[in-house]
This record gives structure tokens, C-alpha cells and sequence, in this order.
């Protein structure tokens, strides 16, 4: 099992960690602040330093255990040894960012036009979201632009706790935080809280990176739409 030091930290740019296993060009640490491809979110990029050489991260992967596949095989590399890993911040906080837009876009198609999120994709320039909804009208689009924009100035923080997963059943509202999409066997959920604490704008089950308010997000746009079925639409977004 792998610590996950995001989890507790999504700013955490550097750390130092022990090999544990070694496969090729995979190696398994102790602990690590990269991301695995995940949730709608992509792995991070980035180096380890090994021996005083570095090595790029082209692959992360896994959950208990996480996976870092390096773009050449180490040779030489044992289990025990120590190393340096760095992250790709400029990537990583573009992920960030766009992740926290989605779930204030989420909790604005929820609210506002009853319309669940079935979907979505992040990357580090863009966005897409899918939802259960026939077909926005592009009044309907404007107003969606116009409500999460005034969440973004708003600047609410944005925090992250665990519950056990029977108090987070009972307390929270699970058509929201999507606790029924997390395997049984997890029985601590990691929640994403957005906005006043004690009433929040969403809660949501989520083992992603975040930032810490969401004045951090900048400037809101739709930039796409596609109907995906006769209930079903794709909302494409941009942060500047």
C-alpha cells in the first residue's frame, strides 16, 4: 500500500520516498504526492531523482498501490533505495483547478435544472461534463455561465474530510455526494466540500486534487455542447 500524500496535501509539489518494488520501467514507493489516472482525472507528470540522475514519470497508476512508470528502465534500482520525486505543478494545479470547476458545475446542473452528472473528463486546457438532461437552450447556457461564474467570485474554500462510510450514508444527501458509485469494500469516503461550512454548495464523495477556494478558478466559459442521446448532454468548459 502506497500513502497517498495528496490526499492531504494537493500543493505538495515535492517529497522523498523508498522504492518498494520494481518492475521494469514501474516502480512502487512508500509514499507519493502523484496523482493515478482516476475519477475523470489524469495521472500526474513529473521526475524522480535517483542516484543524482532524473528520470520522467510518463505513468501513474492504481489505488492501494500506486504504479510510477518512468519513460526508461533504472538499472541498478533496489528495493530500499531512496529518491527524490517532483511533480508537475504547472499540470497538476491546471487539473486542480478544473476539477473544482466541475464540481461547482455539477452542484449548478443539480440545483438549478434537476440534471444529474454522469460523467466527465478533465485535462489541463479544457473540460467536459456529461448530464441527464435533454438539451440545454442557450438562455438555459448563458444562465449556467452566469451561476457558476458568481460561485467562482464568491471565493468559497473548498475543503476535504473522511467520514466512515455509514455516517456519510446517514448525514449527507447521497444524490448529491455519489457515495453508491464507491465500491462497498471502501468504508471511509473521503468527502470535497465547497462553500459556507454548514451549508455548503456541494459535498461530494471524491478522492481527487482540489484547490483551496474557488477564487483560484479564474474566469468561467462554456466553449461546447453535444446531445449524447435523447436525455443525455455533453457541456465542454474552459478556465482562463
Amino acid at each position: 500500500m502506497t500513502e497517498r500524500l495528496y490526499l492531504d496535501d494537493a500543493y505538495l509539489r515535492r517529497f522523498d520516498a523508498t522504492v518498494t518494488a520494481v518492475d521494469g520501467r514501474s516502480i512502487t514507493l512508500d509514499r507519493t504526492a502523484f496523482y493515478p489516472t482516476g475519477g475523470g482525472q489524469p495521472h500526474d507528470t513529473g521526475t524522480l531523482v535517483i542516484d543524482g540522475a532524473t528520470h520522467d514519470v510518463v505513468d501513474v497508476s492504481g489505488r492501494e498501490t500506486i504504479h510510477h512508470e518512468l519513460e526508461h528502465t533504472v538499472s541498478h534500482l533496489a528495493v530500499g533505495e531512496r529518491l527524490e520525486g517532483e511533480i508537475d505543478w504547472e499540470r497538476r494545479h491546471a487539473l486542480m483547478r478544473y476539477h473544482t470547476a466541475q464540481h461547482l458545475l455539477s452542484a449548478v446542473l443539480l440545483d438549478r435544472f434537476g440534471a444529474m452528472t454522469t460523467g466527465n473528463q478533465l485535462y489541463d486546457t479544457r473540460a467536459r461534463i456529461d448530464c441527464a438532461y435533454p438539451r440545454f437552450s442557450d438562455t438555459e447556457m448563458d444562465e449556467i455561465n452566469t451561476l457558476v461564474s458568481s460561485l467562482i467570485e464568491a471565493d468559497y474554500p473548498v475543503r476535504t474530510y473522511t467520514l466512515d462510510r455509514e455516517t456519510a450514508e446517514a448525514t449527507l444527501d447521497t444524490s448529491r455526494t455519489r457515495i453508491d458509485l464507491i465500491p462497498a469494500s471502501v468504508r471511509a469516503v473521503r468527502i470535497v466540500e465547497i462553500g459556507p461550512e454548514g451549508d455548503p454548495i456541494d459535498q461530494t464523495a471524491c478522492a481527487g486534487t482540489h484547490v483551496d477556494s474557488t477564487g483560484e478558478l479564474g474566469t468561467f466559459e462554456l466553449s461546447g455542447r453535444e446531445t449524447k442521446g435523447s436525455d443525455e448532454e455533453r457541456l465542454t468548459f474552459e478556465l482562463r
